[in-house]
């Protein structure tokens, strides 16, 4: 019984160990903190700002739809911050590439139509 024990423990710490090894990397690579102060920022548009008008819905509603259709994107593609305000549509986030940034925008702009984009995306590294 003291040999299942001793195993048991080996294999507990040994899968302990594992799972905090991915966090350790996204801590190294993933600080977000000046993208946190800017979005704080009273300038910058967040997503509590959301227009209420059923056009506003819309538009956000289906440039999400054509964002998480296209299979090629990302998760964080898919997961790029949507806010149309008065028709004008702002995308924040971080994208994995300039294509999947571009591939977003042009999206948005077939949706809401040319000039209504403002570009707020990153290239995640």
């Amino acid at each position: 019984m003291a040999k299942n024990s001793l195993l048991f423990l080996v294999l507990f710490a040994s899968v302990a160990f594992l799972v905090n090894i991915p966090g350790a990397c996204l801590a190294e690579s993933g600080d977000n903190t000046e993208i946190n102060k800017r979005d704080r920022s009273e300038k910058e548009i967040t997503a509590d700002q959301q227009g209420e008008t059923k056009e506003d819905r819309e538009i956000t509603q289906k440039i999400r739809q054509a964002v998480v259709d296209d299979k090629s994107l990302s998760t964080y593609a898919h997961n790029v911050k949507i806010i149309t305000v008065g028709g004008m549509v702002t995308l924040k986030g971080p994208v994995r590439s300039e294509e999947e940034k571009r591939s977003i925008e042009e999206k948005a702009a077939r949706i809401a139509g040319n000039g209504k984009i403002t570009s707020e995306m990153d290239i995640a590294p």
